[in-house]
């Protein structure tokens, strides 16, 4: 054969074994490609943004249910962790969406956690997202649901403990009607009417205090205070109840402790705590009141020399119209919403009230606010 096309022949056979070999790349390359989607695989253009400012639960699934993006919402709320949904109900509703290719909304409520049985109401949206993805949307309504509660049991309360005091009125008007010819009589019922009617005024206005307290502008003009002035105007406002029972009063402590808030609120609020430790002290004992700040925080202590709270009802002190003993609280008058005033005045102004108790042993209620020079920034409106 002619050398000529001996090397023709080598050539074509070059081109032939190099495009194979350049093709088998391209085909390795392309699964290569594929492979590294499929082990890191990204969101469609514009989604990473839009998880990222989300205020609520956001989550994008691939076929394997693997969690490729999440908002920050969605961890702050617990439902991603280690790259994968955390509850098995929601990766139920996605396997849902996947099989049916069909959008789907549902309210469901989860464990908040491995312990306990604090739980979490949410409002999930499930859809697919192109293809491949699957997008979870939730929105955490436990705070509506539990606002919801409280309303609930608020009317409640209200309506079992307007019920007593407006039936005595209207037994003691009948009996006043009935006894007209005994004067002694007349005057002993309408001593008790006078009674019932204060404390039907009472818990009206506790329960329009309550009511402002968790209005959104329930601290109004914030400034900076005294808290001593605070205490000794709380003090005044029990002086005589006090003197009544021969119970001393005695307050010690930082007189240049500094908070900011509302006057009336804070007044309001260490007032509840000494009625409260006057209404459950003995007579002839001591009721002591401390101020002091350390550490960025204001203390104002409350303590009695009375019965004590027993250990398992601690927790449940400042609930509405809870009482320890029901009897002795409705004998001296209480409505059941002082300690419950006290808390959400406290609240509103970003501090806690914490209680510790003994039976036998007395009590003692700290509120515990922020001291005015840690505070930044300064408090206005409730948030």
């Amino acid at each position: 054969m002619d050398s000529t096309w001996l090397v023709l022949l080598s050539l074509g056979l070059g081109l032939a074994v190099g495009a194979g070999f350049v093709w088998i790349l391209h085909i390795a390359a392309r699964r290569g490609h594929h492979a590294a989607e499929v082990v890191n695989p990204a969101v469609p253009d514009g989604v990473d943004q839009v998880l990222d400012a989300l205020e609520s639960a956001g989550v994008v699934l691939d076929p394997s249910n693997n969690v490729i993006k999440a908002s920050p919402g969605a961890h702050a709320i617990g439902l991603v962790w280690n790259g994968a949904l955390v509850h098995p109900h929601l990766v139920d509703l996605v396997d849902r969406v996947r099989r049916s290719g069909e959008s789907l909304t549902e309210e469901c409520e989860l464990s908040r956690g491995p312990f306990g049985d604090a739980g979490i109401h949410l409002s999930v949206r499930v859809a697919r997202l192109g293809s491949r993805y699957i997008l979870l949307l939730a929105e955490d309504r436990t705070e509506s649901y539990r606002l919801d509660a409280v309303r609930r049991d608020f009317v409640a309360n209200i309506s079992h403990e307007l019920k007593t005091p407006i039936g005595a009125v209207s037994l003691l008007a009948e009996a006043l009607d009935g006894a007209s010819d005994d004067p002694e009589q007349v005057r002993r019922f309408a001593m008790r009417l006078s009674e019932e009617a204060q404390r039907l005024a009472r818990i009206t206005q506790d329960i329009i205090e309550l009511s402002r307290l968790q209005a959104t502008d329930a601290l109004g003009n914030a400034t900076e205070l005294s808290a001593s002035k605070v205490v000794k105007a709380a003090i005044d406002q029990n002086r005589v109840a006090a003197e009544t029972r021969n119970i001393e009063i005695a307050m010690r402590g930082d007189k240049e402790a500094q908070v900011i808030g509302n006057e009336n609120l804070l007044v309001t609020a260490v007032h509840n705590l000494i009625s409260n430790a006057i209404q459950y002290s003995p007579d002839d004992s001591r009721i002591g009141i401390g101020v002091r700040s350390t550490g960025g925080v204001v203390e104002i202590a409350v303590t009695d020399q009375g019965e004590g709270i027993p250990e398992e009802d601690l927790d449940r002190v400042f609930e509405r119209f809870f009482r320890v003993d029901q009897a002795r609280s409705r004998n001296t008058g209480g409505t059941g919403l002082g300690l419950s005033i006290v808390k959400h005045a406290v609240q509103n102004h970003g501090g806690e009230v914490r209680v510790w108790s003994q039976p036998g042993r007395g009590s003692t209620f700290t509120i515990r606010l922020p001291e005015a020079s840690s505070v930044r920034p300064p408090i206005g409106d409730n948030q």
